[in-house]
């Protein structure tokens, strides 16, 4: 097991308490372990993950999906299976295939679950492996300061979120999809049924599937904001009025030059941007 870690992942204290348990865990069940810093270098868990020995049966991505998702494109290249250790603070991936917390439990499904596919989303020539989105809540992410994220996990968003709502300009996104035009004030690309943590968006999404499912969340407004908020944190965003969800191979979203682009918690450029499905899925390792 190559274990993949990133050190500015979640809080640092308990995450580097919760990584340790985990690897001691795994050489208990008689893993050799090896353990990598990706430390505060822009690519260098990609980096890790695409240079790792041959010997290694298994890549570990310890952290949020973010470092997943760095993992995952160092590996597409030459596919292997890979694993998530949860360190972030929300953790889409590891709620979406049911990842035990207890770092006994977490640890024996790296070591005997099976690798499951999952097919990642892509923007560009990058992968993501949760979800990709422009509007409202990218803004978020793009507000976010990245110190109080490790020092304060979901309060950063709290406050990235009411500093966004003070100074909330509407934005007006169109989607190009099967030959259809779309219009909407924010669009969620996912891969699977979940959100932002545990928060349904796509029910009917898996990650099974080589299918986009784009939800276009169509009213503008700090008031629509504010509902679609509450909507998503009660888990009734896809039954809101005003939203739409279409279910794709890939699709063009257009926009003004400064909407950003957020993939998997991480600023992945602006508008507009080409989206779909990845040529050939991960093997992911996942709770049977």
């Amino acid at each position: 097991m190559l274990i993949i870690v990133n050190p500015s992942a979640g809080r640092v204290r308990s995450h580097r308490w919760r990584l340790d348990r985990v690897a001691a865990a795994l050489r208990r069940l008689g893993c050799t372990v090896a353990v990598r810093d990706a430390g505060m270098v822009p690519g260098a868990a990609e980096r890790l993950a695409r240079t790792a020995e041959p010997e290694f049966d298994v890549i570990v991505a310890a952290g949020g999906d973010g470092t997943v998702a760095a993992v995952v494109n160092g590996v597409a290249a030459a596919p292997r299976p890979v694993a998530v250790l949860p360190l972030g603070t929300a953790n889409v991936l590891a709620a979406e295939i049911g990842m035990p917390r207890r770092a006994r439990e977490c640890a024996k499904t790296i070591a005997t679950a099976p690798a499951q596919p999952m097919w990642p989303g892509r923007i560009g020539d990058r992968l993501f492996v949760t979800s990709l989105s422009s509007g409202f809540d990218a803004e978020i992410v793009a507000a976010l300061d990245p110190r109080l994220k490790r020092q304060g996990g979901r309060a950063a968003f709290a406050w990235a979120f009411l500093r966004c709502l003070i100074r909330y300009r509407a934005r007006h996104i169109t989607v190009r999809a099967d030959g259809i035009e779309h219009h909407a004030a924010m669009v969620i690309a996912t891969t699977g049924p979940l959100y932002a943590g545990r928060f349904p968006v796509a029910p009917a999404a898996r990650l099974a599937e080589p299918v986009l499912h784009l939800v276009l969340l169509q009213g503008g407004g700090r008031l629509s904001a504010l509902r679609y908020a509450a909507a998503l944190l009660l888990g009734r965003l896809p039954r809101a009025t005003g939203v739409a969800t279409l279910a794709v191979r890939c699709a063009t979203l257009l926009g003004g030059g400064d909407d950003p682009v957020q993939a998997d918690g991480d600023i992945a450029g602006h508008l507009p941007v080409t989206i779909g499905i990845a040529g050939r899925p991960i093997p992911l390792i996942q709770p049977a």
